[in-house]
C-alpha cells in the first residue's frame, strides 16, 4: 500500500477515513491491526480485503494492481486468494456445516463430490470431523467460529482476513480459535490479518499495526 486514501461522502459531508497509508505485508506474515473506533482499521481491512475501493494510492496485491480492478475482477480475486472471518460467523441457519463449508466452491461449478471431499477436509482440520451434518443452532459459538473458519480455508486462498474473529466468543474458546488461525499460518502459509480490540489476541500475532485517525500510527514485531 502506497499512500491509500478512502473518503466516503462529498463536500462538506466528506469524511476521509484512510489518509494516506503506506504499509507492506510480506507473504506467510501474522499480523494484527488495532486501534480505537473510527480509526480505520475496518475500512483498511475492506480495503485490503477488495470488499471497497481506494479513494486515491496505489494497493499491490501479489503484483497486482487492485485499484485498477473492476468489480468483476475484484469479485475474481477474492473468490480465488482471499478468505473471511467475521465476527457473527454469518453461516446459513438452516444449512449444514459441510454445506455451510461447501459454499465458496458451489461458485467455482466444482463437482458435488470434490466439493464434499473439500469441505469434509477442511471441517476436520478446524476439530470438527463429527460435526458435518449440524446446523450453526445445534453448534455453540466456538463451533460455529471453527465452521466459519473451515469455509474460509476450503477455497485454499493465499491471505486470510479476520474482522474481531473473536469478539463474541469466551476467553478459553478465543485461545482455541487463536490457535487454529495460528496452525493455519504456520503449517499453511497463509498469510493472516486479523483486526482487534483484544489484547490478548494481538499477544499471538509476531506483528501489530496499530491505526489512529486514518494513519499507521505504530508497526511493531516481536518474537
Amino acid at each position: 500500500m502506497n499512500g491509500l486514501t478512502k473518503t466516503y461522502g462529498l463536500g462538506d459531508a466528506a469524511f476521509q477515513a484512510l489518509k494516506g497509508i503506506d504499509l507492506t505485508i510480506r507473504k506467510g506474515e501474522f499480523v494484527v491491526i488495532m486501534g480505537p473506533s473510527g480509526s480505520g482499521k475496518s475500512t483498511l481491512m475492506n480495503v485490503l480485503g477488495c470488499l471497497d475501493t481506494p479513494t486515491s494510492g496505489h494497493y499491490l496485491y501479489e503484483g497486482i494492481a487492485v485499484e485498477t480492478l473492476d468489480a468483476d475482477q475484484r469479485s475474481l480475486l477474492r473468490r480465488y486468494a482471499l478468505g473471511f472471518i467475521f465476527q457473527g460467523f454469518n453461516l446459513l441457519a438452516r444449512t449444514s456445516a459441510l454445506e455451510n463449508v461447501e459454499l465458496p466452491l458451489l461458485y467455482r461449478g466444482m463437482s458435488r463430490k470434490e466439493r464434499h471431499e473439500k469441505a469434509t477436509a477442511a471441517l476436520t482440520a478446524v476439530g470438527l470431523p463429527t460435526k458435518l451434518s449440524s446446523t450453526p443452532g445445534e453448534l455453540s459459538g466456538g463451533q460455529q467460529q471453527r465452521v466459519a473458519i473451515a469455509r474460509a480455508i476450503v477455497t485454499e486462498p493465499s491471505t486470510l482476513f479476520a474482522d474481531e474473529p473473536t469478539g463474541n466468543l469466551d476467553s478459553v474458546t478465543t485461545r482455541d480459535i487463536i490457535e487454529i488461525l495460528t496452525r493455519l499460518n504456520v503449517d499453511r502459509g497463509i498469510t493472516v490479518l486479523i483486526v482487534t480490540h483484544d489484547e490478548n489476541v494481538a499477544a499471538c500475532a509476531k506483528r501489530r499495526v496499530v491505526i489512529k485517525d486514518g494513519l499507521v500510527e505504530s508497526d511493531s514485531t516481536s518474537p
